[in-house]
Formats: C-alpha cells, structure tokens, sequence
C-alpha cells in the first residue's frame, strides 16, 4: 500500500506544477501574440504590496520540494530564486518536479508524526506533525502561490480556463 502521505502530496505536485508549465507556456504565446513585452506578465501582481508572478512560481515551487523533502526526510534543495524569464521559471519547475520524481512511496512511511521545525532557531519557530504541516500549512500555501499565478495572468487577459488551472488528473 502507498503511504498515504506520499499520495496526498506527492501527485498533487506533479498534477499542479505540471499545470503551471502549460499556464506559462501559454502565458507566453499570449504575450507573444499580442506583442506585449514578457515581462509585463512576469513582473505582473494582483495588488501593490504582493508578490510578482516570478516570485508566486518560485514559491510554489518552493513549497513542493519542501513539503515533499521534508516528508520525505531528505534534505531540501536550495535554489536561488534567480528566474527572469518565462524560459527560467520552466527550467525551475521541471527541476522542482525530476526532484519530487526522485522520491519513492518508502521514504514517507511514518512521516505523519514526523515533527516539521519551521523557522528553526527563530522567535517565530513552529513545531508541527507531518500531518498538520501537510494538511494546515504546505498544501494551503502551495495552493495560494499557484491560484495566485493563474489569477495574475488571468487578470491579464491570459485565455486560462479551470481545465487549464487542474492540469492533467
């Protein structure tokens, strides 16, 4: 039987993240067709004081090879958050998904109870199991960057549809 923890993230990653790719490309084609420069799209945000849609991708990919990592108990990859390009912000993902890919059903046996230190050695430090760190805090801020990133380029005029925002499942 599959870890049930490995089911309840990992494919939803992969289901997620792969939706992205296709939301990007497409991002890119309208920006293309309407001749409007890559960057308006990229450096777009729903309001002031939020992040850009390079930094919504960054951090949903963020969250998806560190919930899975944690999990997982293997180390979390560092990447450097230096994405300017449609063509960047691909190369992150499918770099985010060989990782996710990487990991087997085995390695999240138990981490339900696993305890997850966020913001370790910080006043702002939380402990938690794996199951409420998945559930109450991993998958909610996942969802967020990723609905985030639809709702930017669907603000700006980006044909995106719900088929386009679920991916392939």
């Amino acid at each position: 039987m599959t870890s049930p923890m490995y089911s309840t993230s990992v494919p939803v990653f992969q289901q997620m993240l792969g939706s992205l790719q296709v939301i990007l490309q497409k991002a890119q084609a309208h920006a293309a067709e309407k001749k409007v420069e890559d960057q308006v799209y990229l450096q777009a945000r729903l309001a002031p004081d939020m992040f850009n849609l390079i930094r919504q991708v960054q951090i949903a990919s963020d969250f998806a090879k560190g919930i899975a990592a944690r999990l997982a108990g293997v180390e979390v990859p560092d990447y450097q958050d230096t994405e300017a390009t449609f063509e960047d912000l691909q190369a992150r993902l499918t770099k985010t998904l060989a990782f996710i890919n990487g990991l087997n059903a085995a390695q999240f046996e138990g981490s339900e109870n696993r305890e997850i230190v966020l913001r370790p050695g910080t006043p702002k430090e939380k402990k938690l199991s794996g199951h409420a760190y998945l559930l109450g805090y991993g998958l909610p801020q996942f969802f967020f960057h990723v609905t985030t990133t639809y709702a930017i380029l669907r603000h700006h005029g980006v044909e995106l549809g719900k088929r386009d925002y679920m991916g392939a499942y």
